[in-house]
């Protein structure tokens, strides 16, 4: 069994279902002592009950920066320290600018990007103290962007960018800044969408290729993080196979 994270602290941001969930559960299987943060903190017992290590459940909203703070306080106060801090709370509400609903940019602004950065700007203390890591869990819509995802992807370009600052100003105090970038994953992010012609696409796109798993990216995080102190894995792009764009 991998136990390259025995005594590591880590906390993983959207962890009630998907990549969150699976990288929370593969970080505890490599020993890590893992606190686990959702809306839905009520999914995250489940979590608890399944992971072989110790957990803690936190009920978190990254787009309340006391949230984060508190989160984060937790997690040391629990553990002691923090040494990995996977942000992957987000959500994709895709549809066309023209007519849009812009509350639902702002959702993903104040999620996908804010909520990033609150949890970041709480946690890089702590980080600095064991020469920790940040993971960024952002998306291949953080590279290009497609017509009916402008904001979406507006918000992983700012993930990416606010990363590569990040890993500028810390890397040589020893802290690593790692962006993962998914393509098509079999999670239910596709599920927030509330356009039926995104809805539509989104199924007919699935439904033509092999999708990623969420374990799949699990791994991913779990490998860049696993690297001696010396290697910084500091972006990885993931496509399944059958994605051609």
């Amino acid at each position: 069994m991998d136990r390259s994270l025995q005594g590591k602290v880590v906390l993983v941001t959207g962890a009630s279902s998907g990549i969150g969930e699976a990288t929370a559960l593969a970080l505890s299987e490599a020993g890590a002592n893992v606190a686990v943060g959702a809306r839905r903190a009520d999914r995250l017992a489940d979590l608890e009950k399944r992971a072989p290590g110790e957990v803690l459940t936190l009920d978190l909203d990254v787009t309340d920066e006391q949230s984060t703070r508190a989160a984060v306080s937790a997690t040391v106060e629990r553990f002691g320290g923090l040494d990995v801090l996977v942000n992957n709370a987000g959500l994709m509400l895709n549809g066309s600018i023209l007519g849009a609903d812009t509350t639902e940019w702002a959702r993903m602004v104040h999620t996908n990007l804010l909520g990033t950065m609150y949890t970041t700007h709480a946690a890089l203390p702590h980080l600095l103290q064991r020469k920790g890591t940040v993971v960024q869990i952002s998306s291949t819509s953080g590279r290009q962007a497609s017509a009916g995802g402008g904001v979406y992807a507006a918000t992983k370009f700012g993930v990416n960018a606010f990363s590569e600052a990040l890993r500028k100003e810390v890397t040589t105090r020893g802290v690593r800044v790692v962006v993962i970038e998914p393509g098509m994953v079999a999670t239910e992010l596709l599920s927030h969408l509330t356009d039926p012609t995104m809805q539509a696409a989104a199924r007919d796109m699935m439904s033509a290729m092999r999708l990623l798993q969420s374990a799949d990216i699990a791994k991913a995080v779990l490998y860049a993080i696993s690297q001696p102190e010396h290697v910084a894995v500091n972006e990885i792009l993931i496509r399944p196979t059958d994605q051609a764009a």
